[in-house]
Order: structure tokens, then sequence, then C-alpha cells
């Protein structure tokens, strides 16, 4: 069981160059200097969600780097979700639910979290700025929730697979020569997870994604070929310029 260990502080706003650019720049220094926030790491495991002494009330976690995934059960039906850099979450507490809720965190890779504590939720109230920005960071996590639930509900596996990994890949992917590397190292366990599917049809469809040469297996992660499926583009907007093509002077481009 992963065990979350206090590593310190950090200027949240330096780690998060984003978030950083919601406050104009003649006050961005300030911000900088008054927005710190305790750092607690995570190893690779499960992760207990228990509220902690590290993880107390206020605005919530702060994904400074790494990659977990938490995993949402009914009647031992699973539905999935991958959180990486800049995502807010509160793992504490559950909403009220009439029906019977599993819930499971895992690292997948060490990760690193800023706790926004209320110390910090007072800081930021001088710079109202920050608060939009990061209600702006939940409110993109639940839209891309809304998209993977999209996929999920398609009937073919290799499809949803084929989305899914687009899908990532808008955020997480980079351009190069011979495709869009997807640099994270998700399992077929993971995958199924991910595509509300079991790990044997999940290999399956990967294996046919593979013959039809648009997914490959590659160390660290998995090179996506060819251009985003059309069916994704119908459900969210992907970032310019994210095909398996050069840009127009040769130079590779990085999809972010």
């Amino acid at each position: 069981m992963a065990v979350p260990i206090i590593s310190g502080i950090c200027h949240v706003l330096d780690e998060d160059r984003d978030l950083a650019e919601s406050v104009p720049l003649a006050r961005r220094g300030q911000a900088a200097q008054e927005c710190i926030a305790r750092v607690v790491s995570m190893p690779v495991g499960g992760w207990q969600n228990d509220r902690e002494e590290v993880f107390t009330d206020g605005v919530g976690l702060l994904l400074l780097g790494g990659l977990l995934i938490r995993r949402v059960g009914i009647d031992s039906r699973f539905g999935a979700e991958l959180l990486g850099e800049g995502d807010l979450m509160r793992p504490y507490g559950a909403p009220p639910s009439t029906l019977q809720v599993t819930t499971g965190w895992r690292v997948l890779e060490p990760a690193r979290v800023a706790v926004l504590d209320e110390a910090f939720a007072a800081r930021v109230t001088r710079h109202p700025e920050l608060i939009g920005g990061l209600v702006a960071r939940a409110l993109q996590r639940s839209r891309n929730m809304s998209v993977t639930t999209a996929i999920v509900h398609h009937a073919r596996v290799d499809v949803r697979l084929h989305m899914l990994l687009w899908q990532l890949a808008a955020r997480w992917g980079r351009v190069r020569s011979d495709g869009v590397s997807l640099p994270l190292r998700l399992t077929h366990n993971v995958l199924a997870d991910l595509a509300a599917a079991s790990r044997p049809t999940v290999t399956s469809a990967l294996s046919e994604l593979a013959r039809r040469g648009l997914v490959e297996a590659v160390d660290g992660g998995w090179l996506l070929h060819g251009d985003p499926p059309g069916e994704l583009r119908e459900l969210a907007p992907l970032p310019q310029g994210l095909t398996a093509k050069p840009t127009a002077d040769g130079r590779r481009r990085e999809a972010i």
C-alpha cells in the first residue's frame, strides 16, 4: 500500500506555470511568493483514500507530477479515470448514494501533490484569478470524464481503445516523424479499466489495432499512427497539429 510522505513545501505557481498565467503579469511574482503549499510524495502502489493527517480541509490536492488511476465500482462493474499533472482532486469523502459504491486509487507512476489546505485557501483569496483557474481545472476534469463516458458506450472495444488512446494523446502525446508518442506505461489491465472491458478482450482488441497499423506498443508507452478517429473528433476537439506528420519545416511538434 502506497504511504504518502510529506516532502517539504513548494511555490505552487513555480510548479504549475499554466496556473500562474491566470494572474496578471504585474502581480504574478507576488502571487508566486505567497502561494506556497506542503508537498506530499506518493510511491507506486495502491492508495487507501481515507482521510489522513496530511490531507486536511481546504481546496484539495493539486497533482504536480506522476500518474494515478481512480476506479469506481458498482455490482462488480468498474469505471476508471486517469489523473496526471495539473489535475485537482479531493480523494477524501464520498458523495451520498443509495447504491453500494466502491472506490479505489492506485499510483501508477511516483506522484507529487501540493496540499491546498485552508492556509493556502486563505492566501489564494488575495489573487481571485487563481480561484477561477482552479475551478477551471475541476471543470476540465469533469469534461474529460464526459468524453470518456461517451467513448466506453461504443459497442466495439477496439474502437473504444483507439479513441481512448487518442484522447489521452491530446493531453500527453508528442508528435514524432513516425507517429504520435503516448509516453504512458498503461498495462492491459489499466486500459481494461479505462475502456470498461475485460483484460482478455482488451488484449485481443489491441492486437487487432496493431494488425491494422493503428497502434504500436513501444518501450515506455504507445505509438499511434495515422490520424485521430473521426468519432473522437465529434466528441471533443483535439489540439491543432495532433497528427502523425511533422511540421512544415521538418521539426517535430509537441501536442499539448
